[in-house]
């Protein structure tokens, strides 16, 4: 018995010496095996990266360990993100080209905080945005930043991420906290109002004003050439005119001329267009679905708040094709 015992532990000595099993320290596996669960975990939830381990590897592998070894680098790329004297921008082919700036919140549900916001950020140069069909578009190249905060940490973040593009088009929904950066930071930049958000609040309106189906359309629809053709301040002035009692709808009506008046300098679509800009911010709602939702807001999922951003973090990188990163930083720790 004692002999058996000395030979079997020879062979995990010898086995410890493997080139193979170099770097396995600290999680107790290679490198290359945590850099794969770091690739699956913020694909997959964490149940699923041990079912997949198991059925394509035959490991033995459990979810809990899956969590700790994403959630540990996903840790890391904050400390990245959080490094001040470190721009983290995707090279883009200049920094003349024009490039495209666009940042949003949407909801993910906490176990602290119940739902809260993650703010996500989208930049993508003109060039790679291609058209596939008519009227549909397909942007080939993006850089992501996915915060669980405040907008103010946010834009630090986001800051050092488009900082060095000389020509920003920023597209965006009326959000004040967004405008008001860009204001602030960037006051000669391009700066669109979303058209479809524009189009919305003028809907909610019409709902309310028109009760007939086909009339309320048509009207619509001439709105919508009026403001593709630079008429937002003619459209302006009728609104201003309209006697409107019923008090719902002279509620939406103020908040459609409060909307288009802090934004009328943003709402000369036919100009964009002349240039060719976008005027929507589909892209930004893709990115949403994409790179947050998809992963972090599946049934029953309830986050830590460190948990959320880590594998958010993992989710930008791996989209924005910066995945190198995070194998290096595998690599310098094993």
């Amino acid at each position: 018995m004692k002999k058996k015992l000395q030979t079997t532990l020879g062979k995990i000595e010898v086995a410890k010496t493997h080139p193979l099993c170099q770097g396995t320290m600290h999680f107790g596996v290679s490198a290359k095996l945590q850099e794969l669960v770091c690739l699956l975990s913020q694909q997959c939830v964490f149940q699923e990266v041990e079912d997949l381990l198991s059925a394509l590897l035959g490991l033995k592998f459990s979810a809990k360990q899956a969590q700790r070894i994403s959630e540990h680098y996903g840790a890391r790329l904050e400390d990245i993100e959080q490094d001040c004297s470190e721009k983290q921008v995707l090279k883009f082919k200049s920094a003349q080209e024009p490039v495209y700036v666009m940042f949003d919140g949407s909801m993910i549900q906490t176990r602290q905080n119940d739902w809260m916001e993650i703010k996500v950020g989208r930049a993508f140069t003109q060039s790679a945005c291609i058209s596939i069909q008519r009227d549909r578009n397909a942007i080939i190249h993006s850089d992501y930043l996915c915060h669980l905060g405040s907008s103010k940490s946010f834009l630090q973040k986001w800051e050092r991420h488009i900082e060095p593009y000389e020509k920003k088009i920023f597209i965006a929904d009326g959000a004040k906290w967004i405008w008001n950066y860009v204001e602030d930071a960037y006051s000669q930049s391009v700066q669109i109002l979303d058209f479809f958000h524009a189009i919305e609040k003028l809907a909610n309106y019409a709902l309310l004003r028109y009760q007939d189906d086909e009339y309320r359309k048509q009207w619509l629809d001439v709105q919508k050439l009026r403001l593709l053709n630079n008429e937002v301040a003619d459209i302006i002035k009728e609104l201003k005119k309209l006697n409107v009692h019923a008090p719902q709808t002279r509620q939406a009506l103020d908040d459609v001329l409060r909307y288009y008046k802090s934004n009328e300098a943003r709402m000369q679509y036919k100009t964009y267009l002349d240039q060719g800009y976008l005027i929507g911010s589909g892209a930004m709602e893709a990115a949403h679905r994409n790179v947050v939702q998809q992963r972090l807001k599946l049934s029953g999922q309830r986050w830590s708040v460190s948990g959320a951003q880590q594998i958010a973090n993992l989710r930008a990188y791996k989209k924005s094709e910066r995945w190198n990163i995070l194998v290096e930083l595998v690599k310098n720790a094993a």
